[in-house]
């Protein structure tokens, strides 16, 4: 049969369909055509000239289509809809004991018509417990927290100064049981989650009534206000109330509403970060390197022992970033510890890379702030599902001040965490020889007794590590303070006295209970200051320092060039330090900027170690270069 004659059958029978072939030609240089009928299995390969022909006749509408040789596959259709928690529990949470502190009359159980029940929760019961729980964590700390530190006493391998601290930590957590000093000066931004049932019923104004238990909390106990609202884009004032708190309201299922409670220091929110990595880093190598790296660069400022948060993925930063905050509160702990074969994309923890970074963290030699084992109490590793082109990496703290509270509501009342409140069963019998080790010697300086030259000669006359008790007058100045120095320095006016012949405390007081010389008062974070010291020291001032956390390579030059020290203050013990070695606090210069204020101590046996000297020795440098 001729082209033509096919064609014309073919027409007469139904549409013709003409499909190029991307095969080998079959003449050189041209492709060849198959023609189909539709509703018909005949075909016919034909050379390209008879197509070209029957094409131009216009005898027949026909449709022309390029096909590939190899037979199409099927594409499998996707799986069917299946909804997996991103994050679920593997198991209940039995480990939180709660205590009850309303009953269960001030809560209230509807039935609706149809036989359902529901729980209604008044404003007040809300306001109650959240002022509970954020007066609780003020002062008191979970028993596993206090066991970890205990444990760090009882290890032969820990090192001296992992004792020393660990033994501060707890004396300090023993005077904040009393529920008059905070455990930590910096008593924290107010962070609430909550998760409300479908069966609970609220006026909707929970987070008017949760942000006022903060409120109660803050203005009735002896806490600090550390918010700062915007007036302008450069203009601040303090809120007066550590208000606004941070809520977070969450829906779940069933008839119960249950929360946590977090209050978030500075320190520790200031040593959360963020790294957009690719798929590369996700190889055993590749990460360990990149941990070990990153983990070293949060260094001693935000308080260590540490709890430390590692989220690997996330479908979103913020995700991460979250995920970080709530493990680092053992708010994940009961997540599956292996991934969903299924690839549901489940949350799970990986247990074998917390062991393997809590070891890396020990073998850091970092300790617990001035050298040792202890950077780390513990380490949580949390895997979540991503974006292919994403791979965020998040790593955040829980300082020594580890201060969260689970709380929930149910027909039976409201309830709320217990915290330990004897802490005194965690202190051994150990003497100050005990904890000193191998080095028992603290140079003990009377500032009241010299010049400012005659204290940098003594200083000078010790190696970094030297471990020091300092009785008399400092002078207390953080950010607002030195930047207000700054520009008298800038206008021409120069440095203050004060600030020329006294050692700078970077501190912020809480509230001075009464009949106390001191509220809460322990240090806080030397790097925020690290900008100054250069100018400062150049000008005739600050040439001793003291705070907490390690310093810039900017301040270990100044130091060298001016002959500064930089001495270090426990992270943490700010209760001990206010009950046992401040004996009286006045302000002298910046009243108005409240905790802010230029204040002058006078102090007795305070604590303190050398980290940077005027040689130009850093205690940190073997470890963040």
């Amino acid at each position: 049969m001729t082209a033509a004659t096919w064609f014309k059958h073919a027409h007469s029978l139904g549409t013709v369909s003409i499909q190029r072939s991307r095969a080998r030609p079959a003449i050189s240089g041209l492709a060849s055509y198959s023609v189909h009928l539709s509703n018909n299995n005949k075909s016919l390969q034909l050379p390209p000239a008879s197509c070209r022909r029957w094409l131009s006749s216009d005898r027949t509408k026909v449709e022309v289509t390029k096909t590939s040789p190899s037979t199409k596959k099927t594409k499998a259709p996707p799986p069917p809809f299946k909804y997996t928690p991103l994050f679920q529990s593997a198991h209940p949470d039995t480990a939180t004991e709660y205590r009850k502190i309303l009953p269960a009359s001030a809560v209230e159980t509807v039935s609706l018509p149809d036989g359902t029940t529901m729980l209604r929760v008044p404003g007040e019961a809300l306001r109650k417990l959240s002022s509970t729980a954020f007066e609780d964590i003020a002062h008191l700390l979970r028993p596993a927290h206090l066991a970890q530190l205990r444990k760090i006493l009882d290890d032969p391998e820990a090192s001296s100064n992992d004792r020393f601290v660990a033994m501060e930590l707890l004396k300090n957590a023993n005077i904040a049981s009393a529920r008059i000093l905070p455990g930590c000066q910096d008593t924290g931004t107010a962070i609430v989650m909550g998760k409300r049932g479908h069966l609970v019923l609220t006026d909707g104004n929970d987070e008017e009534y949760l942000s006022g238990g903060a409120y109660d909390a803050y203005t009735r106990s002896n806490l600090r206000y550390s918010q700062v609202a915007p007036i302008s884009m450069f203009e601040e004032k303090n809120t007066g109330t550590n208000l606004p708190a941070q809520v977070d309201i969450l829906g779940i299922k069933g008839d119960e509403y249950h929360f946590l409670f977090i209050a978030k220091g500075g320190g520790s929110a200031n040593k959360t970060f963020l790294y957009q990595q690719t798929k590369a880093l996700l190889n055993t190598g590749s990460l360990e390197t990149f941990l070990r790296e990153k983990i070293k660069t949060i260094g001693t400022s935000a308080c260590p022992p540490y709890h430390l948060a590692v989220v690997i993925g996330g479908l979103s930063a913020e995700q991460n970033l979250k995920t970080v905050k709530l493990a680092s509160t053992k708010y994940y702990d009961t997540l599956p510890t292996v991934g969903d074969a299924s690839a549901s994309g489940r949350a799970f923890r990986d247990l074998e890379w917390e062991e393997h970074i809590l070891e890396m963290t020990r073998n850091l030699g970092i300790g617990a702030q001035f050298g040792g084992k202890y950077f780390c109490h513990d380490v949580r590793v949390v895997r979540l599902p991503r974006h292919g082109a994403s791979c965020p990496v998040g790593i955040g703290v829980s300082c020594s001040a580890d201060r969260q509270v689970k709380g929930k509501i149910t027909k039976d009342g409201v309830f709320i965490e217990q915290l330990e409140t004897d802490v005194s069963k965690y202190i051994p019998e150990v003497t100050e020889n005990d904890l000193a080790g191998s080095s028992p010697d603290v140079v003990k300086i009377d500032l009241n007794s010299m010049s400012m030259s005659e204290l940098r000669k003594t200083l000078s006359q010790h190696p970094v590590r030297t471990r020091l008790s300092l009785t008399g007058t400092i002078v207390v100045a953080r950010d607002i303070a030195h930047a207000k120095m700054l520009h008298k320095i800038e206008t021409g006016e120069g440095l203050p006295e004060y600030a020329k012949n006294n050692i700078i405390y970077y501190a912020g007081p809480a509230k001075t209970p009464d009949g106390y010389a001191s509220g809460s008062f322990g240090p806080t974070t030397a790097g925020r200051m690290d900008a100054y010291v250069d100018k400062f020291m150049e000008h005739g001032g600050s040439f001793v320092t003291l705070a907490k956390g390690n310093r810039s390579r900017q301040v270990t030059n100044a130091c060298k060039k001016y002959g500064g020290f930089y001495l270090g203050s426990i992270g943490g013990p700010a209760a001990i330090l206010a009950k046992n070695c401040i004996k009286n606090v006045e302000v002298l210069d910046n009243e108005e900027d409240g905790m802010e204020a230029v204040w002058k101590i006078d102090v007795e046996d305070f604590p303190a170690f050398i980290v940077v000297d005027d040689k130009g020795d850093d205690f940190f440098k073997e470890w963040l270069g």
